[in-house]
């Protein structure tokens, strides 16, 4: 991909989120602006990727990480919002869509992109998601589970994997995981680890992904994919849905016919959530990433006008959603720290 072809994908999908909204959506915009940051990979218009934050509603976008010598993807803010977790590798090397969490190496900043600092070598704390209180991150490796302390880098608790797989995500309240598990007879599972018992329970199984908190652990947001068999040459389309931790209560988020929706995540303050969309599979992020979006958990269920989604799913709403630049598993907090000067 030429860099002229890259910032021109670039510029015209900036171009399309900040386009002339329709009054329901510019409402949403007018919600969202002043509820923090989201951060996120994109490409830079040099090609590689970086760490991006923007306002919510897709305003004054920056790049927090800016270096060209690496690709930098999958960023997470700590719960209080003033460090940055993501991973940094070698430039040219492609960003998977299923093993993102164990590429590269991982690199610890402030909120805005300062002061960034490896903390291992390649492959070093795979799939790392933080604790409630910033002090500690969470990893599954092939062994099993580690729990790391931030400070000294030293494993203070370890235990079976338990089926799991990749894509942990540690609750609120420090008390349990959700991850992909193969545990459930089934592949591609969304699974509940409780870190006390080690019992495991499924939220959904079956052609699952992307897992994430509410912020008050009450729900758990994911990517399900439906089949069908006049859908995509029979594969179907991935849609994203939410579920109590014990797999209660099952609902449709949203769906579109002709677009997998993946990334999950929850605002801080848990009435909206944003997510990625594209016709291929995991975010793309082998090329461009896909366009993100952002809906009202209020409007849910909802989908994309369309014949069979509206027979699957009749007590669905049409309600608006915000388009948002291209990216890949964007993540979102209140604070201000990611919008400080360096």
């Amino acid at each position: 991909m030429t860099r002229g072809l890259v910032l021109c994908g670039w510029l015209t999908l900036l171009r399309a989120a900040e386009a002339a909204p329709s009054p329901e959506v510019g409402r949403l915009a007018a919600e969202v602006r002043p509820l923090g940051w989201v951060a996120f990979s994109a490409r830079s218009p040099r090609g590689d990727w970086d760490i991006y934050a923007m306002r919510p509603d897709g305003t004054d976008v920056r790049n927090l990480t800016n270096a060209p010598e690496t690709e930098d993807f999958y960023p997470l803010f700590s719960r209080d919002g003033r460090q940055l977790l993501y991973r940094a590798m070698p430039r040219g090397q492609t960003v998977s869509g299923n093993d993102y969490g164990r590429q590269g190496r991982p690199m610890l900043a402030r909120a805005n992109g300062a002061e960034a600092k490896p903390l291992g070598e390649d492959g070093a704390l795979p799939w790392a998601t933080w604790s409630p209180d910033g002090r500690q991150l969470l990893t599954l490796q092939p062994r099993g589970f580690a729990i790391v302390d931030l400070a000294t880098k030293q494993v203070v608790r370890s235990f079976p994997r338990g089926g799991f797989y990749q894509q942990p995500t540690w609750s609120p309240d420090g008390r349990a995981v959700v991850g992909v598990s193969n545990g459930f007879d089934t592949g591609w599972s969304i699974a509940r680890l409780e870190l006390a018992t080690q019992r495991a329970n499924a939220v959904s199984v079956a052609d699952c992904c992307t897992p994430d908190w509410s912020a008050d652990g009450e729900r758990v947001v994911f990517s399900r994919r439906r089949p069908h068999g006049g859908e995509n040459g029979g594969y179907g389309w991935t849609e994203l849905w939410q579920a109590r931790p014990d797999g209660a209560e099952p609902q449709l988020v949203y769906a579109e016919a002709g677009r997998h929706l993946y990334g999950g995540h929850v605002s801080p303050d848990g009435r909206f959530v944003l997510f990625t969309g594209n016709l291929r599979e995991d975010g793309d992020p082998a090329h461009q990433g896909a366009p993100m979006g952002l809906v009202r958990l209020a409007d849910t269920p909802m989908i994309a006008e369309d014949a069979d989604l509206r027979r699957a799913y009749p007590q669905a709403k049409s309600a608006p959603v915000l388009v948002l630049p291209a990216g890949h598993e964007p993540c979102w907090t209140a604070a201000e720290a990611p919008g400080l000067s360096r």
